[in-house]
């Protein structure tokens, strides 16, 4: 896992520079700290400001937990700000009211006919603006139909539910040729595995009720880049407090979490590689999409912008729906349901994900429909020798 920032060794002569130094699961669980004479060393309730935001206390002085989690995860993914909200899609509506007016259009992957695609959707159009659905695998498709009016290229990568892995520098590279923003779903990569910002993103986005969390307990996003964008978005969630402001029980928890992640993520991508492997030899698979395969389409890409491969994957049967059942009803550990990116493991089908709310946007120009055949796991923390024995067993359905 690529535990320390990419630009190398920093200044000492700077506090942040010098606490940069360490690797990422120390910078998790400590808060930086000036130095002081005699080498006496600041508790972190002293030494937590690093300067991004005032500093905001409850009546007995302690600081909010919500400042310390927008402070903390600002530095994890090398941010110069970060702004915790009370859910990921009052995140992605907060980027979208700060950003795009009636008129303006906004560049997305796209999507899969999913909960997910039907409310981006919702919020885009909510302002009068338009969603141009692309494939961003090519980022030179970004030239070829850009328009006066686009103003943000919006991506996930890993993409849910298909594991795709989208070339953040190359399509950032093409966006800021045209003067575009950039924004970042990183959810399912979490900054353990992956810094958008260090590749050329302008906005990074986290879902934080999943990995970062962790515990599947409390909801929350994050909205994290330079400070001057971050200034813009707050004022934006302020305006609507009511429905963006996150409770300091949320911040709390989300914390709790975040102080574990490097080691929760380095399971969780161990136990999801070896399943991954074992699914692909299986004569019952017909094919399985996780980043780290070398059969993996875009292996190559994820090998250079990821440190691991995360605990989400994605495979389909040689039987297809018929099959999926008979699979998922022999499975003892692994259970069936729509949660991820949990500390337990979850596994659903195409239909669980596209419902009949759905039946609009499928076949339409702005989504695109699974295959009968999709499954979607999420691998969670238990021992990979373990989920690999249920799997087997759940496949010996013939």
């Amino acid at each position: 896992m690529n535990s320390k920032p990419t630009q190398g060794r920093p200044d000492a002569r700077g506090v942040e520079a010098d606490f940069n130094h360490f690797g990422f699961s120390t910078r998790t669980i400590h808060e930086p700290f000036p130095s002081t004479p005699a080498g006496v060393v600041h508790s972190a309730r002293q030494s937590s400001n690093c300067g991004r935001t005032p500093r905001p206390s409850g009546a007995d002085g302690d600081l909010s937990p919500t400042w310390q989690l927008e402070n903390k995860l600002a530095r994890l993914e090398g941010a110069e700000a970060g702004l915790v909200l009370s859910s990921g899609l009052a995140a992605f509506r907060t980027l979208v009211r700060s950003f795009l007016a009636a008129g303006d259009e906004m560049i997305i992957h796209r999507p899969v006919c999913t909960d997910t695609a039907h409310l981006i959707r919702e919020i885009v159009s909510a302002v009068g603006a338009r969603l141009m659905p692309v494939d961003l695998s090519d980022p030179e498709v970004i030239g070829r139909l850009i328009t006066a009016r686009a103003r943000i290229v919006y991506l996930d990568t890993p993409t849910n539910p298909l594991n795709n892995i989208l070339d953040i520098a190359a399509i950032a590279e093409r966006a800021h040729a045209h003067g575009l923003m950039v924004a970042v779903d990183s959810t399912f990569a979490t900054p353990a595995l992956q810094r958008p910002l260090e590749h050329g993103a302008d906005i990074v986005l986290h879902s934080l009720s999943k990995y970062i969390n962790g515990h599947g307990d409390t909801v929350g996003g994050a909205l994290l880049g330079k400070a001057a964008v971050i200034r813009q978005l707050r004022e934006e969630a302020f305006r609507h407090r009511h429905e963006t402001a996150i409770s300091p029980q949320a911040s709390f928890l989300i914390l709790r979490g975040l102080n574990t992640l490097a080691l929760r993520m380095d399971q969780h991508c161990n136990a999801a590689h070896a399943l991954a492997l074992t699914l692909e030899a299986h004569p019952y698979v017909a094919w399985v999409r996780y980043p780290f395969l070398d059969s993996h389409p875009d292996h190559e890409i994820a090998r250079r912008q990821m440190s691991g491969g995360s605990g989400m994957l994605a495979f389909g049967l040689h039987k297809g729906a018929e099959g999926a059942t008979a699979m998922t009803r022999r499975l003892r550990l692994i259970k069936s349901g729509g949660n991820l990116a949990e500390i337990g493991s979850f596994i659903c089908g195409s239909a669980r994900l596209t419902h009949a709310r759905h039946l609009s946007l499928a076949g339409s120009e702005f989504c695109a429909s699974l295959g009968e055949d999709f499954i979607r796991c999420s691998v969670g923390l238990e021992d990979a020798e373990d989920l690999v024995e249920d799997l087997l067993v759940a496949l010996d359905f013939a």
